[in-house]
């Protein structure tokens, strides 16, 4: 059978078993579209948390991050397992407790203010919209090589799946269709990575593989690894390369970024108990392991099939003549995320650090004038059962992964924007005597709003998905976070310090992102220097998001420590949330 038929048969027939999990869980009021009627079971809601969680970034761009960054790469799964480690002790039991559907129905009630509600949403559709555009990303490459589709129209179908499932279903629809996507990209993730792994140095289990050795050279893998893309001008693959200031900074903004992301919170909201909400925490950490501890493993091992596939018989041998280069290459030239220019007229194909300076004695002296070969980082997990000459199921079995990774976030991504309008801006402010079908009208209509907004910013997205998706975590850890935290471990912290800390944040963040990404330019200035010497302090976009929250509780504590203390009732609400009563149901909305 082709491998466009077997495509199509895998990633069609995932759709189809969505699509019919959202006719049988469609939402039929306003509980089971915010909440899924608080009836899901904490196995399950682990794993549609997992799903939920593991994004275009995880499943696509991770592994490429860490195949060219090697160890310094290491900082996403330390921040982003963290998170989670955070999200369960320090929140998602105390706002299960506190029984709202929404993140910012808990900033404007425990801060007594709709400002602060408001304020929490836009925080929220700002985060949550920046995410969003690293998942129609990764519906796009999926989609524009393994339907052999356009870009663009990759998107359009991706977002017509999402619209399809999440408008009709709501969260109840979302959560099981999530679980469904859990399995699949678990299973596309896994398979192709244990043969690899099998292939390579003949252990099955990649993170065991990943320290076994070579097989074909008999050394360590990760030390012919090294020896490859250090005689090629690369930096080495298993030292730390980067600021560690920087490093430690990215993290933590991956951290309670983590923590502090709406779509993630609300599916604590789901739970019958908040007990279940902490349990569901602890699912959704082993059901997300599986996939982190075997990200290195396919990083590192598709990074050395493809320096194999350049140079075949070793970094000191010729390189690869163009004419003869695999089908895989072929079949990515034709998605314009791989290209090849022959710069020295030679007919080969040169992959090496051309910004070396140590390197550029050899490249001269080879007579190369340039890498030739660029790679997108977003292709090289599905890339990878290709470069591996895995049997053509194994390569849709990854279509169909890839896919549902970044559908099943997106669909998380955009409930929390519809729910925030429809909830927060349009019950809760503009029309608080709105019937329960007229809000979920609403909804539905927002979600609907959202899925074009997204599609529309995911055809020019300002990165490549991981990095996208870092800024989003950058925006959540300076502006929902430390709102949560202060919301449930200070009583002292009153609305005025809550708007305050917030929006300076917000905007601390985003301007120093933007200046710094040159995605908006101040007139009669020049764009900022994105270089580590232009850097305030030498500190990254990638990494501001900590600072910001820093800047964020600091202004909050001062700001509510020169003003009047909160209402009685309020600080009684916040003692009560964290008074380990109420194991049971919590207060239903």
């Amino acid at each position: 059978m082709e491998q466009y038929t077997l495509n199509l048969l895998f990633v069609g027939g995932t759709f189809l078993l969505y699509i019919g999990i959202a006719v049988w869980a469609r939402a039929g009021s306003t509980s089971e579209f915010y909440a899924a009627g608080r009836g899901v079971h904490p196995v399950l809601n682990g794993m549609a948390t997992a799903a939920d969680w593991m994004s275009a970034a995880s499943f696509i761009s991770m592994a490429g991050l860490i195949a060219f960054s090697g160890y310094d790469s290491s900082s996403y799964l330390m921040g982003w397992t963290g998170g989670y480690v955070l999200l369960a002790l320090l929140l998602a039991p105390y706002l299960r407790k506190f029984g709202k559907f929404t993140v910012p129905e808990f900033i404007g009630d425990r801060f007594y203010s709709t400002t602060a509600r408001m304020v929490a949403v836009a925080c929220l559709i700002i985060a949550s919209i920046t995410y969003v555009i690293g998942q129609m990303t990764g519906v796009g490459v999926a989609f524009s090589r393994f339907l052999e589709v356009s870009n663009d129209a990759g998107l359009f179908i991706g977002a017509a799946i999402v619209f399809f499932y999440a408008v009709l279903g709501g969260m109840k629809g979302v959560t099981y269709t999530q679980v469904a996507q859990y399995c699949v990209l678990i299973l596309a993730y896994t398979v192709p990575a244990i043969f690899i792994s099998f292939q390579l140095t003949g252990v099955a289990l990649p993170p065991i593989g990943l320290f076994a050795d070579h097989a074909a050279s008999g050394v360590p893998l990760l030390t012919k690894l090294n020896q490859i893309v250090t005689e090629l001008g690369f930096q080495s693959y298993t030292e730390h390369h980067t600021n560690t200031l920087n490093m430690v900074l990215f993290t933590l903004s991956l951290m309670i970024g983590t923590a502090g992301l709406p779509h993630v919170i609300i599916r604590f909201f789901t739970v019958p108990k908040v007990s279940d909400a902490r349990w569901s925490a602890g699912w959704a950490l082993v059901f997300i392991a599986l996939l982190y501890l075997t990200a290195p493993a396919v990083g590192a091992m598709a990074r050395m099939n493809l320096m194999d596939t350049i140079y075949p018989q070793g970094a000191q041998a010729e390189s690869l003549n163009y004419d003869e280069r695999p089908d895989w290459m072929k079949n990515w030239e034709v998605t314009g995320l791989l290209k090849f220019e022959d710069k020295n007229g030679d007919g080969r194909i040169q992959l090496y650090n051309d910004a070396s300076e140590e390197f550029a004695a050899t490249a001269e002296a080879n007579g190369w004038q340039g890498s030739e070969l660029d790679v997108n980082r977003d292709i090289i997990v599905l890339a990878n059962p290709e470069i591996a000459a895995l049997p053509g199921w194994v390569i849709a079995l990854v279509a169909a992964g890839g896919l549902a990774a970044a559908l099943s976030t997106a669909a998380g991504l955009l409930l929390a924007i519809s729910s925030a309008v429809s909830h927060d801006v349009v019950k809760g402010t503009l029309a608080p005597n709105i019937s329960e079908k007229g809000e979920l009208l609403t909804a539905r209509v927002s979600m609907a709003v959202a899925i074009g907004v997204a599609t529309w910013l995911g055809l020019n997205p300002p990165g490549f998905a991981a990095q996208t998706v870092a800024l989003a975590f950058g925006l959540a850890a300076a502006t929902i976070f430390p709102a949560l935290m202060m919301g449930i471990f200070s009583a002292r912290v009153n609305n005025k310090g809550a708007v305050a800390g917030m929006l300076t944040g917000l905007f601390f963040t985003i301007i120093y992102i933007f200046l710094y990404k040159g995605w908006f330019f101040i007139p009669g200035t020049n764009q900022l220097s994105d270089t580590p010497d232009g850097w305030m302090f030498g500190i990254s976009p990638l990494s501001i998001g900590a600072v910001g929250a820093m800047i964020n509780f600091a202004v909050a504590f001062t700001v509510s420590n020169a003003t009047d203390e909160p209402p009685k009732e309020i600080q009684e609400l916040v003692e009560s949330i964290r008074v380990p009563r109420g194991a049971g149901a919590a207060t239903d909305h």
